[in-house]
């Protein structure tokens, strides 16, 4: 079993609702966060999902993610603080690659985000016209960092 999550992110900057497949509404928080370690706890659409995130390594993390009952999630996130993170995930099919695309909501409201897993770090793939700036390895735009600084109150 491979636990390492390779990812790059980006900023939108362009249309990309033409090409969406699938959405689903996501509302996740945190039950522990630090020293780049997450512990989330996940709601999206009618199920539950508990996923633990090592430290970044470059574009490169362990995580571990189990789906879980959706009684067990709405349990857990009575245990989560600092609020949740609202979005909307379109997945979005592109050169042989699913980005999935992060529309945010409340506080993170305006931001959007396209992720792209790989399974080499060096892998290439093909860049969608909608794609903006790269920000893998900006921390303020981790999901556990939204929540203690969001979107909306950045200068």
């Amino acid at each position: 079993m491979n636990n390492t999550e390779i990812e790059r992110k980006f900023l939108v900057s362009g249309d990309f609702r033409p090409y969406v497949t699938a959405s689903s509404h996501i509302l996740q928080g945190y039950l522990a966060r630090q020293n780049g370690r997450t512990v989330r706890v996940r709601l999206r659409d009618d199920k539950g999902y508990l996923t633990i995130k090592g430290p970044t390594d470059g574009i490169s993390r362990f995580e571990w993610e189990r789906e879980i009952s959706r009684e067990d999630a709405l349990a857990l996130a009575g245990l989560c603080q600092g609020g949740f993170i609202d979005k909307t995930r379109h997945l979005v099919p592109f050169g042989g690659h699913v980005f999935e695309v992060d529309e945010f909501h409340g506080a993170n409201a305006g931001l959007i985000l396209a992720e792209v897993e790989l399974s080499a770090a060096d892998e290439s793939f093909a860049r969608p016209a909608w794609l903006g700036e790269e920000v893998s390895g900006d921390a303020r735009y981790y999901n556990s960092h939204l929540l203690v600084e969001p979107y909306n109150t950045w200068k």
